[in-house]
C-alpha cells in the first residue's frame, strides 16, 4: 500500500518536471500506518466535525497529501488531479491550498506554520470538548513535519505552547530524514530535536520510519500520555530511489526516467504511471471507509444531544441570535456617555458587550493582557488542566499566536481573537498572511499604532 503512495507521488513530479519526491517516498511507509490504522475519518464526509485532523506541515511534500485523499476516495481528488499536480488551475498546487480540495485542513508551504496551525487545532478540540463533552468532542490532530520545519523559529513557540497545555491530542510525527535542499543537515544545525522536545513537556520516542509495526507502537504509546507527542521517524529521504535515496539530489527535483524505472524494478511496482492495481485501491477504499460506522454513531449521540442546534450553529460559524443588539447598545452608550477613551480603551469596553454575546469568542494576548484590552469580562483563563475558560495567555510568542488561531478558526467551534502592539505584528506576518490566503475568521487587535507612544519609543511605534 505504501508503495502506491511512493509512485503516485514520484510519477507526479516527473510528469510535471517540477516539485519534491523524496519525503513522500520517505514517509510513505509511518503515513500507511497513520491512515490505515490510526486517523478516524469518513472520505465520504470530509467535513465531520468530530473527525481527527491530519497537517502535512512539511508541504513541499504535498503528493505525499494527494496521494492518501486520492486512494482513500475523498471527494474531488481524482487521478485527473494527479496527473495535473502543479499546473495552472489544477487542485494539486506546489504545496497544499485549503479550500482546493476536501482533506486539505489548511494552507502549508511556508515551513513551521502548519505545526503552529496544528497547535491550535489541538487547542480548540479541548475547548469543545469542555463545552459539549466527550461524546461531541474527542479527536486527535496529527502532524507530519519536517527538518525545516523544527527550524523554523514559530516551532519554538508551537512547541513550547503545546507543551505547557499539555494537549495530549496532539501527535508530531517528524521526518528525521536528515537532507535539505543544500544538503545534509548538519551543513546548518545540529539540535538534538528529541531533548528540545522533552525540555518543553513532550512524550518523546525514536522509531525506524520504515517498519509499520514500530511506528504503530509509537502511535499507540503517544495516544496514552497527558502530553503532546513527537516521534522521531528515522527515514531515509527518496526511499527506493537505487542511487538517489538518501541524497538532496531527492528533495526537489524529478527522479529522471532512468532512477524512477530502477525503483520500480527494485520495489516491486511494474505498474504504468498513475496506475494503481485493483487490490490495492480497494484496500485503500476500505481505508477510506473505516471510519463510516464511528461517524453514523457520533451523529447519533448528536441527535440525542440538547446542544445539538448550539453546536451546529457554532460549527457553521453562525452568530446567535441578538449579536446585533450587543453592538447597538454599545454604540448608544457611546453616543450618549460620549466618553474620553483612547482607542485601545474603546475596542476593550466594546469586547466587553461582544464577548457576552457571541460565546464563541476566544480571546487572548501575546503578554499584553493589560495594554491592549483584551480581556473582556467575564472571560476566565484557559489553563492546562481547565479548557472551560475563553481566553488565552499566549506568552511573547506572537508568531505562534497568530498561527494558533489560524488552527482555532480553521478546526471550528470557536472565533478567535488576539491583540499585541501593531509593530509586532512583523513578528507575526506569516501567520497573518495565511489569514488571509485562507479567509479564516481570525481577528487581530492591533493597538498602539502611533507615533504618539512617546516614552516606549520608536521600537514600539
Amino acid at each position: 500500500m505504501a508503495n502506491a503512495i511512493r509512485f503516485l507521488s514520484a510519477d507526479a513530479v516527473q510528469k510535471a518536471n517540477s516539485g519534491h519526491p523524496g519525503m513522500p517516498m520517505g514517509m510513505a511507509d509511518a503515513a500507511t500506518v497513520l491512515f490505515s490504522r490510526f486517523l478516524k475519518f469518513d472520505a465520504g464526509q470530509p467535513n465531520w466535525p468530530d473527525r481527527d485532523r491530519f497537517v502535512l506541515s512539511a508541504g513541499h511534500g504535498s503528493m505525499l497529501l494527494y496521494s492518501l485523499l486520492h486512494l482513500t476516495g475523498y471527494p474531488g481528488m481524482p487521478m485527473s488531479e494527479l496527473e495535473n499536480f502543479r499546473q495552472l488551475g489544477s487542485k494539486t498546487a506546489g504545496h497544499p491550498e485549503y479550500g482546493h480540495a476536501p482533506g486539505i485542513e489548511t494552507t502549508t508551504g511556508p515551513l513551521g506554520q502548519g505545526i503552529a496551525t496544528a497547535v491550535g487545532m489541538a487547542i480548540a478540540e479541548r475547548l469543545q470538548s469542555a463545552r459539549y463533552g466527550d461524546d461531541l468532542v474527542d479527536h486527535y490532530t496529527y502532524v507530519i513535519a519536517g527538518d525545516g520545519c523544527l527550524m523554523e523559529g514559530i516551532s519554538h513557540e508551537a512547541i513550547s505552547m503545546a507543551g505547557h497545555l499539555k494537549l495530549g491530542k496532539l501527535i508530531v510525527l517528524w521526518d528525521d530524514n536528515r537532507i535539505s535542499i543544500d544538503g545534509g543537515t548538519d551543513l546548518s544545525v545540529s539540535d538534538d530535536q528529541m531533548t528540545r522536545f522533552k525540555a518543553s513537556g513532550w512524550d518523546v520516542q525514536a522509531v525506524d520510519g520504515h517498519d509499520p509495526e514500530a511506528v504503530a507502537a509509537a502511535i499507540e504509546t503517544a495516544k496514552e500520555t497527558g502530553t503532546p507527542s513527537m516521534i522521531a521517524c528515522r527515514t531515509i529521504i527518496g526511499y527506493g530511489a537505487p542511487t538517489k535515496q538518501g541524497t538532496s539530489g531527492t528533495h526537489g527535483a524529478p527522479l529522471g526516467d532512468e532512477e524512477l524505472a530502477a525503483a520500480r524494478e527494485k520495489m516491486g511496482w511494474p505498474h504504468a504511471p498513475f496506475v494503481v492495481p485493483d487490490e490495492i485501491l480497494a484496500a485503500w477504499r476500505a481505508v477510506g471507509n473505516r471510519g463510516s460506522q464511528a461517524r453514523a454513531a457520533w451523529e447519533a449521540r448528536l441527535d440525542g444531544s440538547a446542544d445539538k442546534a448550539t453546536f451546529e450553529r457554532g460549527v457553521a460559524g453562525n452568530l446567535p441570535d441578538g449579536w446585533e443588539k450587543a453592538v447597538l447598545d454599545y454604540k448608544k452608550m457611546v453616543l450618549d456617555e460620549t466618553p474620553k477613551w483612547a482607542t485601545r480603551q474603546a475596542s476593550g469596553k466594546f469586547l466587553d458587550y461582544l464577548c457576552e454575546a457571541v460565546p464563541e469568542l476566544i480571546g487572548g494576548s501575546a503578554d499584553l493582557t493589560g495594554s491592549v484590552n483584551t480581556k473582556a469580562k467575564g472571560l476566565e483563563p484557559v489553563t492546562p488542566d481547565d479548557f472551560s475558560g475563553r481566553y488565552m495567555y499566549y506568552g511573547v510568542r506572537e508568531h505562534g499566536m497568530a498561527a494558533a488561531m489560524n488552527g482555532m478558526a480553521l478546526h471550528g467551534g470557536v472565533i478567535p481573537y488576539g491583540g499585541t502592539f501593531l509593530v509586532f505584528a512583523d513578528y507575526m506576518r506569516g501567520a497573518i498572511r495565511l489569514s488571509a490566503l485562507m479567509a479564516q475568521r481570525v481577528v487581530y487587535v492591533l493597538t498602539h499604532d502611533s507615533i504618539g507612544l512617546g516614552e516606549d519609543g520608536p521600537t514600539h511605534q
